[in-house]
């Protein structure tokens, strides 16, 4: 799959605000972090939730207002409130997907538990629908990318560009992951062009979601525990994505209340 990245590993200058110290802090541990099960991806949503929440504080220094309202820099902050909303659609294609899953899952828990209807009906179903889901997540990732065609020289600015690239990685990362294809998808990648990390190898995994799969698609005996724990697992990514989505709201209305004053 074709993903694009342009980034640029950039710090604030050592003697900046505390506070771009702290975003500076959360993005080296953001650009270390590789692993790709359910609960590192959900810490990793976290992360990235606190480091737009973060990112939010960071905007009301006066060098970086200054910053956002310099005419020079108009590109660039457009430029951010696009990758904004791409990465708000992201969270609410992601939302959707495991909306779908999590219907059919309750539905097979109620056949489970009552041991009576249609499993083999709503296993179709089931199956019918991360077909659909693993199609779209993996239509959407053709199109990931990170391209700032305006770079700009400011670093109080530059630093709101990476954060957007390592977002963007990790929504490559999470398609992967519910869809069962390369777990680390491009998340070493961007590793790689800010750090100049070593190569990284991809290989398919197990998770909740691919054992879910297989035992339906080889039609085993499914265990209810096994329906419990990625019903689980989807919502603690649905409460992570819903948080996020909160977080970039914010820094959009923050960004654009700017620009207004």
């Amino acid at each position: 799959m074709a993903i694009s990245f342009h980034v640029r590993s950039i710090s604030f200058p050592s003697r900046s605000h505390p506070q771009a110290a702290h975003v500076n802090e959360q993005l080296a541990r953001l650009r270390s972090s590789e692993e790709a099960s359910t609960s590192s991806i959900c810490h990793r949503l976290d992360n990235i939730q606190e480091l737009h929440e973060s990112i939010n504080k960071l905007i009301c220094l006066p060098v970086t207002q200054q910053a956002l309202s310099q005419e020079q820099n108009k590109k660039a902050v457009e430029q951010l409130l696009d990758g904004s909303l791409r990465i708000l659609d992201l969270c609410n294609i992601s939302k959707d997907g495991m909306s779908q899953v999590k219907e059919s899952l309750m539905e097979i828990q109620a056949i489970l538990r009552r041991k009576r209807g249609d499993l083999a009906g709503e296993v179709k179903k089931y199956l019918a629908s991360r077909k659909a889901v693993k199609k779209t997540l993996q239509k959407v990732q053709k199109t990931l990318k990170v391209v700032h065609a305006e770079d700009t020289n400011d670093e109080s600015l530059a630093v709101f560009g990476e954060a957007e690239a390592i977002t963007m990685a990790l929504f490559d990362s999470l398609f992967s992951y519910i869809s069962g294809s390369n777990t680390c998808g491009k998340w070493s990648v961007v590793s790689k062009l800010m750090m100049n990390r070593k190569k990284v190898t991809c290989e398919v995994q197990a998770n909740e979601f691919t054992r879910v799969d297989s035992a339906f698609q080889s039609e085993k005996t499914l265990k209810m525990e096994d329906v419990q724990i990625l019903e689980s697992s989807i919502q603690d990514l649905e409460d992570g994505l819903e948080s996020l989505s909160k977080s970039l709201i914010k820094y959009r209305v923050s960004i654009l209340n700017t620009l207004g004053h």
